[in-house]
């Protein structure tokens, strides 16, 4: 072994070495499945290093055969958390098993989904999908998924739980992952002979955008000679080999050209879909395929007709389905001379730039330049007709998405055999971020990569040279910008792009090439002694110059460079040690190898740097660099901190200074500071560079040169002094006299380059001075800096490091000479001759108000830079487009020579990012400190960003967010409102964005259920209330467990007979049953108003049926509590008498189901109950559903399902359910469904079906609510018939025709809804002036339209002869009129509707109509109703008023009939009530409570005035109506029917409406539901159903909505009170006015609004402006109306504090000077909850007795506290307690850099300077104090040194003992400027400033002394 070399020079190691076993194999092995008994003996590698110590693998899989080899794959990708940890995952395949596992370096493998099907897996991938979104501006959601495919159907599962099964139409060979969608090759099934050869070639590449959509076929684009193409990729000979998703291209394979082609992938446009799908014209040459793309798509839709695409009849059906006249040139190639023709000439034309070779895109094209074979006959094929031909054209086309365009193809220089297929394509960037598509071809043993790049004006790609390397595998390390080649002998060698790097050395595998000492002695590179790892030297950087650098592959190889060591393949050692076979898995910088014994190793290629520091300096040193030039550094710098046993990470910075110096020409071992740079803690000798020799002998030199080394400098001397104590001297200066001057090198490859170099440098110095993590970095940067600036004799830069760092300058003494020639060789930038640039006198002179020049940045590089400098030109200069256009007034972009052209990444995200701000400028109207906050966001800066700025820099941009704290804007984005600090509006933001997608939101997420007590036992179907809030609203009394029992309908009734001594028990039986019926028919109204008051206020479990309190209909008599039972048949009860409130009962527990909660269609059934005595219920609960939107989740089948079993109830609840849920949507489906149910609107030839009356009812009004304010056209004719439909035919439409006319009237009313005059169309059916007959009457029309035929044969029962029948007319005829002409104040129409003024017409008019008419006439005329009784009876007619009020004193006429005079006035004034209560619905208008509260009789009008004042009220649960509505509940007897307790009900829901969150809005919509649901004819008894459809009296719902904002802490989460200020918008009424609410409140409609504000002092405060749009506040009230707000510091909460005595900050307020005294650190967890601050009065601010001498200290730092926390400012704390620190390190004098003294100077500046007049941050006396006392120090230093001031300013020589840090400070703290600019000043003042100065500090010092 003695003899084996390799070649060190340049080798690096890997690491992490580890044996590799898929994860997936192991978690399968205990998956119970036929695949384990394989996989058992798969076992892994049993140990990783064999017995003897040779670096061998054991495997164990000898006794596997191949095939069960082949039944497991699996693929490794690079996955991120959302915490921004990387991971691997991995996807397995084995059998019919797919595992997805995950794991990182700190977190062990774990199982993360698993699958198995039902077929064998063949293929398992990774594949995003996008889901466009339908608005405009919203970004669409990627749904990341993993496709398994089986041989009939791909299964998509996504990540969010989502699972497809897409059926295959075709056989697929393989699917690929792209940007778009999968890509499905078509398998291509081997033809039989006897098929005709002669076909349309069917496409071979189709694509699946979403696994919802259909399979499409894929179109190319190819460039041919003369014209471009444009058809199906229907060529069998091309296979995909490769897809990438960034770019997104796909590579192709030409299985008879032989070559590779490159295409872009994209999104066919709509010209290019009707391209390819037009029929082509036959004649002439055709650019469009002739696959008529109806046989592609008859062929797609009728494979699912066939068993399954692998059936025998499959290619048959394929080829006969028709023959579509084929155009000339379809036939396969073996028939086509022509094509052999044309392919001979594409070779022959060898395009020499990137154009892409015409032979690929001849064969695509579906029609040559050759003559037709057959001349154009019309049908292909004899056995096809031309009936199959038509046929097939009525067969919708497929539309093809993706088309492929064609960017390059393989030349034919390369050679084009057979099989040289490309067995492996990535694509890799190099160092230099150049990038390349590379190829294996495995057959020639050769990668190619090819170099492509994005032009500039478009994305195209441009593919350029064509690089070939020698290689048996390949494997790309992104991460690392390089890939891993294994060379044809073996060898592991490193590519960056092309450029080779090095050979791998992997510890443990022995290298493959030996070599033998002197084998070839013409090898110019230099061999050593091999190295075992375990003794690693490092490798030195001289070493590496001999060696030369590692060129590009491009040039020949000499057989020198390479040598293969072929004579030793044969030697039995090779043989024995396994090799490696295959590189698989390369993820990130991880790969593993394939090891020739079938074991396989993970290795991690180390990294470019690890430091930080070195990874920035490399990037700009590459970014101003040329590339080779930047590429040999790269590649250089990779070597040697790479090398074997390399160096330890916190020596890696001093291993690049010496790196780069040696490469810039300097001698590092001659400069003392460079020489004792270790890179190796010094107890292994760091053997110095030598000159090496290929002489291995040792000299006598060798000998001297260790004597002289700093290693043996160490161990002899640095002891013996220590030990005598002497002080230590310098090391010997090597092995020449110090004397000689030390020079530099410039031969050396970066010499010319030094300036440049040393100036981005410098701007990479002073970007990590503005990053308080980054400060070792400067520290350890200035040292090169200096030495290079003292070289390059730039005095200005010394200055500046020495200012910077006075006392670790000072101890550079060297400089190396550049004579005059040497420096001519350099180039020198422009940029080097201004002043050197310093960044924090930048933003010094910016806060002093003076001129700033453009500040030099490295875009990509100085970010953070960029953000300072900018946002003081925005916030400080207060230039508003800084930001945007005027961004380089302020800022120089760097740019290296080459650097010129925006192809560069970095200057090209540069300029985007300008365009991006100059396009969106922040909204004029906000202030600067809104700008600065908006763009810091828009820019990525966070508040962890923010802590790491240094103090003094950072102060005006926390002074901006405190600004934006205390005014923020409502509408600010989640990550501004995070970096302002207001976790409300965060938490707002947040919100908002996630609830639609979450079923918890709002209040529900905080709340526990409520404990039930015994007595609740029984649901009652109102327990989900939400407790904490109706607790707030109504705090002091319990009306809401009132309600509760009020309308509980789930416990036995009380039924109180006293049993008389008279009366038999027989009868008395009777009696309580009597009464028991009474009492039920209360009982049976109450769940109209549980519906309403329990409103959306639950979120069903996915798992649980909805729970439905029962309807109990018994009783318990006292004393005994004996049961009562209606069922005993000692009376009569009604039948069907529960039919209706069963129903009520199902919608009541239907409504309680929240819009936002998770309602899937299997859930609606899944409640469907087993009894048929409970289909009612469920009826009423379908109908619910649709009321609150979920009834559209349920499927079609389902709501068939339902209909066909014909019960009445179930139709109708499911009838307007699902028309509520499509409201205003004119949706055909529902319109079909509900035609079908209303036979006028059903063709007068169609079947007669037997649809019972009320359903009809139900599907007209559905009709209504469909079309709503569409202005139909055709249902507004047949609905305005239908109101006035005559009985008949025969026996039918004879009983409840009121309800029918009114559901229709009600119907014309929606469909036209607000229309008034501007029907458009509809002036021939004269819709008012037939309306106004059918509400006064006269002769009838003749029916017109389709169904004149029925009405032709006369009723059998009712004889109306030729006149309207107004009794059945009116009402709907009234209230179409007024919804048609709602809120128009049309005159002309409302004075049809007034009430008529004399008794003779009074006499023929109903009472109830003349309620409707007044109602109907207030409602057109909407602007005149005023809350006031005057307004009301001003509706009643002159006469009525004239005989009611004075009946007593004058005698009464005799025509008058008294009792019609008063019914007409008690129902018009009922109507004007209701006319107020519409106008007012849910204002809580007290005008109009007082004026519907005047006492008014009769009970109907009773009733309907309850009804108006909880509209009015809705909502608000006022006290007054609760107690009229318990005072109706109690009334039982006498007239009390189902009705008015069904009225009195309804207003007791409508009053506590969704439990208080809910009230009532009157838009259009709103009213005509009212108009339903709130009908004055309420049912006589529970089955009636005569005038009105009971079911409609829920559409009530459709009114509602939520308008209660309730504030809910942020901190606990728990409802709160706050102050709200509500400014009412300016209306014709009333002016601009604000109102104060205490919240949680009900909020007025929100178009009345102007602006909310949440108001302090206890709260911050928070405004939202309705004025630019109310889609905020809506979205914030839908979600429960959570308003999140934040309590301030020190504040208590209303609830604990309602008047404000208790505030900690109440009693301190006028004595501030003590109360800096008073305050206690224990009082600290009162004002703020932050433990950080909690802990730091624990720790800090507490006195304890060893303390008496920090006395002082404390009472400091608990001022500081204190201020900082009442003021709410506690980021402030740090600043605070760093400006005190600076001015006492400056007191003691022992600064050792002035970093804190500029931030302190920064602070001064800032609240000195005119800019921003009040700093709030620091306004105490603090600053002063401090001010004075670094002033009084600074004084103090003069007054002793005034001559070491003199000497600097006359540039004389320091002694060495003088304190020159002092004098940097106070050059620094002064502002003076240095010495080079005090020269230039010189020359245009007469006075020198050197002796102002002089004088003017000596005159001050004679002050101060």
């Amino acid at each position: 072994m003695s003899h084996v070399y390799e070649e060190r020079a340049t080798m690096i190691a890997a690491g992490e070495l580890q044996s590799f076993v898929p994860f997936g194999r192991e978690h399968c092995k205990n998956h119970p499945n036929a695949v384990n008994l394989q996989l058992r003996q798969l076992q892994p590698a049993s140990e990783l290093w064999s017995s003897d110590g040779a670096a061998g693998l054991v495997g164990s899989l000898q006794e596997v055969t191949l095939q069960e080899r082949e039944k497991e794959r699996w693929q490794l990708r690079k996955g991120t958390a959302p915490d921004e940890v990387e991971y691997e995952e991995e996807l397995y395949v084995a059998g019919n098993m797919v595992i997805w596992s995950r794991g990182s370096k700190n977190q062990a493998s774990y199982v993360y989904k698993a699958f198995t099907v039902d077929s064998p897996v063949q293929q398992a991938l990774w594949c995003n999908f996008t889901v466009p979104q339908s608005k405009k501006n919203v970004k669409d959601v990627v749904e990341q998924t993993v496709c398994i495919v089986q041989s009939t159907c791909v299964n998509v599962h996504s990540m969010s739980g989502k699972d497809f099964m897409s059926p295959l139409p075709f056989q697929v060979s393989a699917l690929w992952s792209t940007k778009f969608g999968l890509l499905l090759e078509r398998k291509n099934i081997i033809v039989d002979g006897n098929i005709s050869p002669i076909r349309e070639p069917l496409p071979t590449l189709f694509s699946m955008l979403h696994p919802l959509d259909e399979i499409a076929p894929v179109v190319c684009k190819s460039t041919g000679l003369f014209e471009s193409r444009l058809q199906y990729v229907s060529d069998s000979a091309l296979r995909v080999v490769f897809t990438c998703h960034e770019p997104s291209i796909i590579m192709t394979y030409d299985t008879q050209q032989c070559t590779h082609t490159v295409w872009t992938l994209r999104k066919a446009t709509p010209e290019e879909q009707t391209t390819v799908l037009k029929c082509p014209d036959q004649a002439g040459p055709v650019h469009t395929p002739n696959a008529a793309p109806s046989l592609l798509s008859t062929h797609l839709r009728n494979v699912t007709r066939l068993d399954s695409p692998a059936s025998p009849l499959h290619c048959h059906v394929l080829h006969n389905q028709s023959r579509i006249p084929a155009s000339p040139g379809l036939h396969s190639r073996a028939h086509s001379p022509s094509i052999s023709n044309m392919a001979a000439l594409s070779r022959a034309h060898s395009p020499g730039i990137a154009a892409p070779s015409f032979s690929g895109a001849q064969r695509f094209n579906m029609s040559c330049h050759t003559p037709s074979p057959r001349g154009h006959s019309i049908l292909t094929s004899p056995n096809s007709t031309l009936n199959d031909t038509a046929l097939l054209q009525e067969m919708e086309p497929i539309l093809p998405d993706l088309c492929i365009e064609q960017l390059w193809t393989e030349t034919s220089a390369i050679s084009r055999e057979k099989g040289c297929q490309a067995s492996k394509v990535f694509i890799t960037s190099d160092l230099c971020e150049n990038r390349y598509l590379c190829f294996l071809v495995e057959s020639h043993q050769q990668l190619r990569c090819v170099k492509f790049l994005e032009s500039n004006e478009t994305s195209q790609l441009i593919f350029a040279s064509v690089t070939v390397i020698t290689a048996k595998d390949a494997a790309p390390l992104e991460d690392i910008h390089t890939m891993l080649v294994l060379e044809a002998n073996g060898s592991l060698v490193l590519y960056t792009g092309v450029t080779r790097v090095s050979k791998v050395f992997i510890p443990g595998l022995l290298s493959p090439t030996f070599s033998v000492q002197n084998h070839q002695p013409q090898l110019s590179t230099p061999l050593e002694n091999i190295s075992t790892p375990a003794r690693a030297t490092v490798q030195h950087m001289s070493r590496l110059e001999e060696v030369g650098m590692p060129s590009p592959v491009l040039e020949v190889r000499s057989s020198s460079q390479h040598h293969e060591s072929s004579w030793l393949e044969d030697t039995p050692f090779q043989q024995a040690a396994p090799h490696i076979h295959t590189f698989r898995d390369p993820v990130s910088n991880r790969v593993t190898l394939e090891l020739s014994s079938g074991s396989m190793l993970r290795i991690t290629i180390p990294e470019v740097a690890t430091s930080e520091l070195v990874k920035r300096c490399l990037q700009a040193i590459r970014f101003i660099l040329p590339k080779d030039t930047a590429m040999k550094v790269l590649v250089k710098w990779y070597n040697s901190y790479n090398a074997p046993g390399g160096p330890s990470m916190h020596l890696e910075w001093n291993l690049f200074v010496t790196c780069l110096m040696t490469m810039m020409g300097y001698n590092t071992e001659r400069l003392t500071w460079t020489r004792n740079l270790h890179f190796e803690v010094p107890l292994s000798p760091v053997i110095a560079p030598k000159k090496a020799r290929p002489a291995d002998t040792g000299s006598d030199e060798d000998w001297g040169y260790l004597r002289c080394s700093d290693y043996h400098w160490q161990v002899s001397m640095q002891p013996a002094l220590a030990v005598q104590g002497l002080e230590p001297v310098w090391p010997p200066g090597g092995v020449d006299n110090h004397q000689s001057a030390l020079g530099l090198e410039s031969s050396a490859m970066l010499f010319p380059h030094i300036p440049v170099l040393f100036y981005v440098l410098h701007l990479l110095y002073e970007d990590l001075k503005l990053d308080e993590l980054q400060r070792s970095g400067a520290r350890a940067l200035v040292g090169l800096l200096q030495q290079l600036a003292k070289d390059l004799q730039l005095e200005d830069f010394i200055d500046l490091y020495w200012r910077d760092y006075p006392s670790f300058i000072k101890t550079f003494k060297e400089a190396c000479v550049i004579d005059q020639a040497q420096m001519e060789l350099m180039t020198w930038p422009v940029f080097l001759d201004g002043e050197a640039p310093c960044v924090f006198s930048w933003l010094s002179r910016c806060l002093r108000g003076q001129d700033v020049t453009p500040f030099p940045c490295l875009p990509g590089i100085c970010e953070r830079t960029k953000l300072l400098v900018l946002s003081y030109a925005l916030y400080v200069v207060g230039d508003e487009d800084a930001i945007s256009t005027n961004m380089l007034k302020y800022l120089s972009r760097l740019s290296a020579g080459q650097k010129k052209n925006t192809s560069d990444p970095f200057l090209r995200r540069y300029l985007w990012f300008m365009i991006i701000s100059s396009v969106k400028p922040a909204p004029s109207s906000g202030s600067l400190a809104e700008k600065l906050v908006v763009w810091l966001t828009s820019a990525g800066f966070t508040l962890k960003d923010l802590e790491s700025v240094p103090f003094g820099v950072a102060l005006p941009i926390r002074d901006a967010i405190y600004q934006c704290r205390e005014h923020p804007c409502s509408d600010w984005s989640e990550e501004v409102c995070a970096l302002i600090g207001r976790q409300d509006l965060t938490k707002q933001a947040h919100k908002v964005t996630l609830a639609n997608r979450k079923s918890t939101v709002g209040l529900n997420v905080m709340l526990e259920p409520p404990v039930t007590s015994e007595a609740d036992e029984e649901e009652d179907g109102m327990t989900d209330l939400h407790p904490e809030v109706t607790g707030l609203i109504w705090s002091q009394d319990l009306r809401v467990q009132e309600v509760r029992r009020l309308l509980q309908s789930s416990r036995p009734i009380r039924v109180n007979v006293p049993h008389l001594p008279e009366v038999s028990d027989h009868e008395y039986i009777e009696e309580k049953e009597n009464k028991l019926l009474q009492l039920c028919q209360r009982t049976m109204a109450l769940p109209v108003g549980r519906g309403l008051f329990t409103l959306f206020s639950y979120h069903p479990v996915p798992t649980e049926p909805l729970p439905v309190p029962k309807l109990n209909l018994t009783g318990r008599a006292p004393p005994r509590n004996t049961m009562v039972d209606l069922n005993s048949g000692n009376i009569d009860v009604p039948p069907n008498m529960t039919c209706w409130p069963s129903f009520h009962n199902g919608v009541a527990a239907g409504l309680k189901i929240a819009p936002a909660s998770q309602v899937e269609s299997a859930w609606i059934a899944y409640n469907k109950p087993k009894s048929a005595d409970l289909a009612n219920e469920y009826a009423g609960f379908l109908m619910a559903l649709g009321l609150n939107g979920h009834l559209t989740k349920l499927a079609t089948l389902n709501i068939h399902d339902y209909l066909t079993k014909g019960h009445e109830m179930t139709s109708i609840g499911l009838l307007l359910g699902v028309s509520a849920a499509k409201l205003g949507t004119m949706d055909m489906s529902i319109t079909r469904l509900l035609s079908i149910h209303i036979p006028a609107l059903l063709p007068p030839t169609s079947t007669e079906l037997d649809v019972p009356h009320s359903v009809q009812v139900a599907a007209v009004v559905g009709i209504g609510l469909i079309y709503q304010g569409t202005g139909h056209r055709h249902n507004a004719e047949v609905l305005l018939a239908e109101i006035g439909r005559p009985p008949g035919p025969e026996m039918e439409y004879c009983t409840d025709r009121e309800s029918y006319s009114l559901a229709a009237g009600l119907a014309l009313g929606m469909v036209c809804l607000g229309h008034g005059s501007n029907l458009i169309g509809m002036t021939d059916l004269n819709v008012p002036e037939q309306l106004y007959q059918y509400m006064v009457g006269g002769h009838r029309r003749m029916h017109a339209g389709i169904n004149r035929e029925k009405h032709k044969s006369p009723s059998y029962q009712i004889k109306e002869g030729d006149t309207i029948n107004v009794d059945v007319t009116c009402p709907g005829a009234t209230l179409a009129l007024a919804m048609i002409y709602l809120k128009t104040n049309n005159r002309s129409v409302a004075d049809w509707l007034k009430a008529p003024d004399t008794m003779f017409l009074l006499d023929f008019i109903k009472p109830e109509f003349l309620l409707l008419r007044t109602l109907a006439r207030c409602l057109i005329m909407w602007d005149e109703i005023f809350p006031n009784a005057d307004w009301v009876t001003s509706n009643v007619p002159q006469i009525i008023q004239e005989n009611i009020g004075n009946q007593e004193q004058t005698s009464i006429s005799e025509d008058l009939n008294m009792e019609t005079l008063v019914q007409a006035h008690d129902y018009i004034i009922a109507g004007g009530c209701l006319a107020v209560g519409f106008r007012f619905a849910g204002s809580a208008n007290s005008d109009a409570f007082d004026c519907l509260t005047g006492q008014y009789n009769l009970q109907t009008c009773l009733s309907m005035v309850l009804l108006a004042v909880s509209m009015v009220m809705a909502g608000s649960g006022n006290l007054k109506v609760l107690q009229l509505c318990r005072f109706f509940h109690k009334r039982t007897f006498g007239e009390m029917n189902y009705g008015f307790h069904m009225a009195h009900h309804m207003a007791l829901g409508l009053l506590f409406l969704g439990g208080g969150r809910y009230t009532l809005s009157t838009s259009n919509s709103a009213i005509a539901a009212l108009l339903c649901a709130l009908y004055p004819h309420f049912p006589a008894h529970s089955t009636d159903n005569r005038y009105h459809l009971q079911a409609l009296r829920h559409l009530a719902v459709l009114a509602a909505e939520p308008r209660l904002l309730v504030p809910v802490d942020v901190d606990t989460l728990k409802p709160c009170y706050a102050l709200l200020d509500v400014t009412y918008r300016e209306t014709q009424w009333y002016e601009e006015t604000t109102v104060e609410l205490m919240a949680p409140t009900m909020l007025p409609e929100l178009h009345l609004l102007k602006r909310i504000k949440v108001k302090g002092p206890r709260y911050w405060e928070l405004n939202i402006d309705i004025s630019k749009g109310t889609q905020h506040l809506q979205s914030i009230l839908s979600k429960d109306g959570v308003l999140y707000v934040k309590l301030r510091a020190g504040q208590l909460p209303y609830k604990d504090d309602p008047q404000g005595w208790k505030s900690l900050l109440a009693p301190n307020l006028n004595s501030r000077s003590a109360e800096v005294h008073t305050f206690k650190p224990e009082a600290i967890s009162t004002f703020t909850s932050d433990a950080a601050l909690v802990s730091f009065a624990e720790y800090f601010c507490r006195a304890s007795e060893n303390m008496k001498h920090k006395q002082e200290t404390v009472a400091l730092l608990s001022a500081i506290l204190y201020e900082c926390v009442t003021q709410e400012y506690p980021e402030m704390l740090p600043t605070h307690i760093s400006i005190d620190q600076a001015v006492r390190t400056l007191e003691r004098g022992d600064l050792c850099e002035t970093f804190s003294l500029w931030q302190m100077k920064l602070v001064l500046e800032l609240c000195e300077s005119r800019v921003l007049t009040d700093c709030l941050l620091l306004s105490s006396e603090f600053l002063p104090v401090m001010k004075s006392s670094a002033d009084r120090a600074l004084d103090r230093w003069l007054c002793d040194n005034s001559h070491v001031l003199q000497a600097y300013l006359r540039r004389q020589s320091m002694n060495n003992d003088t304190d020159v840090s002092m004098l940097a400070c106070f050059l620094v703290y002064h502002s003076i400027p240095s010495l080079k600019n005090m020269v230039a000043s010189d020359l245009e003042g007469t006075i020198t400033l050197k002796q102002k100065l002089t004088t003017g500090l000596l005159r001050k010092r004679g002050s101060s002394c």
